[in-house]
């Protein structure tokens, strides 16, 4: 099946044995530009969109993540599906680092974020986010996952902090006592925008460490961390290249009509301005005059 799917990790994701008529993107957005140029490339019948979230030699804090332009982005270049990969702490035991989260839920502990395109354009979406991520992309990538050998967990809420700076023991344990699985810093609003471009979304939460709640480890490190994360990376790399061949039909995810009741806006309030620019978006249900 012919299939585009973007890919939002780290820079080395892309390097892929047989990925093939590899070209670098650079495009801008309404929303400024992406974290950096998008590597476009082929793997068999798939055309992956492999975007540095934090940028190239990571440059950019979790909390100045240009969300927006990263997502519409991917859009505009034509991402049916979308991975995303990162790295998290683990909330529980049984979660080891070194062990694969396919997150299905997220609670939201950011303060300074954009998390929506529909503000400032003078139109109103309210989109469903009760299931945010794709279950059969999801599957697909549980599957993927345990064929390169890797420990994988399938399902599991991420709290998303907003950082830059790791929790503290007490907020730590709080977010236990919540039931949360992981603790990330870029999943939201990431996975918001995604609901609201209409496009599939499921996430690879690759655990480097135990936050700083467990009892018998040290206070987490960036040195801790990257010590699991190279190990981590491997493992994403040979996920997406597994997950190539098993992608499910885009088409049939309940993702690819999310603003198909969302916007409350009357069509008659809606600027020729404001449809030109979210045309991407919004197009197929108020398109320009």
């Amino acid at each position: 099946m012919h299939t585009t799917l973007g890919i939002i990790g780290g820079s080395g994701l892309y390097d892929l044995p047989g990925l093939t008529e590899i070209e670098e993107i650079g495009l801008s957005t309404p929303f400024g530009a992406p974290s950096d140029v998008i590597v476009r490339g082929r793997l068999g019948e798939t055309v992956l969109l492999f975007l540095p979230r934090h940028g190239r030699g990571h440059r950019i804090p979790p909390h100045q993540i240009n969300y927006r332009a990263n997502v519409f982005a991917l859009k505009v270049l034509g991402a049916q599906q979308v991975l995303s990969v990162s790295a998290v702490g683990s909330l529980k035991e049984e979660i080891q680092p070194g062990d694969m989260v396919v997150v299905d839920q997220f609670i939201d502990r950011t303060r300074t974020r954009p998390s929506t395109f529909f503000e400032d354009h003078g139109i109103v979406a309210h989109v469903s986010l009760a299931d945010p991520t794709d279950a059969a992309l999801s599957s697909a990538v549980q599957t993927a996952v345990t064929e390169v050998g890797a420990r994988v967990h399938m399902g599991g809420t991420y709290v998303c902090m907003e950082g830059p700076q790791f929790s503290s023991r007490a907020e730590s344990n709080l977010y236990r006592g919540w039931g949360a699985d992981v603790i990330g810093m870029t999943n939201l609003p990431e996975a918001k925008l995604m609901r609201e471009a209409e496009l599939p979304y499921a996430s690879l939460a690759m655990a480097t460490d135990y936050d700083c709640w467990h009892a018998s480890a040290a206070a987490v490190s960036v040195e801790a961390v990257i010590a699991v994360l190279t190990h981590n990376v491997d493992v994403a790399r040979k996920t997406v290249a597994a997950l190539v061949g098993r992608l499910p039909d885009p088409s049939q995810s309940p993702a690819v009509d999310a603003l198909k009741n969302a916007i409350i806006t009357a069509p008659g309030h809606v600027t020729k301005a404001t449809r030109e620019l979210l045309a991407p978006l919004i197009g197929k249900y108020l398109p320009a005059e």
